[in-house]
């Protein structure tokens, strides 16, 4: 019974630091950065930054790709919008002349 006693304690001091060498372990093995015991507890983490980081880089690349589609169906519906409200003579003419001489 003495020895229960005395590993009781001895299990409740190690399990902190076992804890925390396995979470650095998982983290390093899916890309995550590792993260120092005494800054984690003072700043209540600290991998959110990085995701935050990694989702603003993220959704600045799809709004640079959307800002181009959107700049490129402007353009298109300017030249629906010019066919539509031009003289039907003017497009054919354009149109005769974009194919070239016979």
């Amino acid at each position: 019974m003495s020895n229960l006693a005395l590993l009781i304690p001895i299990a409740a001091i190690t399990i902190g630091p076992i804890s925390w060498v396995a979470n650095n372990w998982l983290r390093t093995k899916h890309g995550y950065a590792p993260q120092d015991y005494r800054s984690s507890r003072r700043r209540g983490g600290g991998g959110e930054s990085l995701e935050a980081e990694r989702k603003i880089m993220l959704l600045s690349n799809e709004n640079e790709k959307l800002t181009g589609q959107v700049g490129r169906l402007e353009e298109r519906i300017a030249v629906l919008e010019r066919i539509a409200t031009d003289p039907a003579e003017r497009t054919a003419r354009e149109i005769e002349a974009l194919r070239g001489p016979k």
